[in-house]
């Protein structure tokens, strides 16, 4: 991948709790700050996803007797609670940022093309709250809708493991790792890069997406063209 100038983060909620699953690790958010700020240094523009897994889900809560919509709706208020405290953290580590929300929160600025655009000038990291807005649509498709209008050079995704394998590596130590696909080769194979609809927008308007592991300076490295993680090109 060649050195990008831009791009867009997609973080798990579960990211955020480290190794107690639920919640927000305070230590672990101040290190994803730090690695966005060092980024940030460099001239990249940075945008933020963050789901909300470890706050609720939708569709478990769905499970448990909530409506779906009412579950979807509980999941982007939990990645306002995830963005916020991001925010804070990068606010210590000297960087100002831009917290745009797709639904109407009276302490979060509402997303819009306009906002982004003078964030973007204001070299501002954005981070992006609430989702898409709708119910029925995982960050995911958020992130791949937010790196579209973001306008990024690619589309980040950091997992708990160095990239994409034929099955996964935590059980089975014979796993491969595959260095670069395409679209229609990880939809072949199954292999759950991201949901389907996230998938269907970045083939469609070509946004590449890397997926790695977020730590040991691999963001520096995937920006400055480095190869690390597994590239999932659009393809024709």
């Amino acid at each position: 991948m060649s050195e990008c100038r831009r791009i867009l983060l997609k973080l798990s909620g579960e990211a955020l709790a480290g190794g107690k699953g639920v919640g927000i690790d305070s230590a672990i958010v101040r290190s994803m700050a730090n690695d966005i700020a060092r980024v940030h240094a460099l001239g990249v523009d940075v945008g933020v996803v963050i789901g909300a897994g470890n706050i609720v889900r939708g569709i478990s809560a769905s499970s448990q007797g909530i409506r779906r919509e009412t579950g979807d709706q509980m999941g982007m208020l939990g990645t306002v609670i995830n963005c916020l405290a991001l925010q804070d953290a990068l606010a210590a580590a000297g960087v100002k940022s831009a917290l745009l929300s797709g639904v109407e929160i009276g302490f979060c600025e509402r997303f819009s093309q306009r906002r982004l655009d003078e964030a973007l000038a204001e070299r501002r990291v954005v981070l992006f709250a609430g989702g898409t807005g709708n119910p029925y649509f995982t960050t995911d498709t958020a992130a791949a809708l937010r790196a579209l209008e973001f306008g990024a050079d690619v589309l980040v995704k950091a997992t708990k493991v160095d990239g994409i394998y034929d099955s996964d590596p935590m059980k089975n130590p014979a796993a491969k790792r595959f260095d670069r696909l395409t679209l229609a080769e990880a939809v072949a194979k199954d292999l759950k890069v991201m949901d389907a609809a996230a998938l269907a927008l970045c083939r469609d308007n070509k946004m590449p997406i890397l997926v790695c592991k977020m730590d040991e300076g691999n963001l520096e490295k995937a920006v400055g063209g480095e190869g690390v993680g597994t590239l999932v090109e659009p393809g024709e």
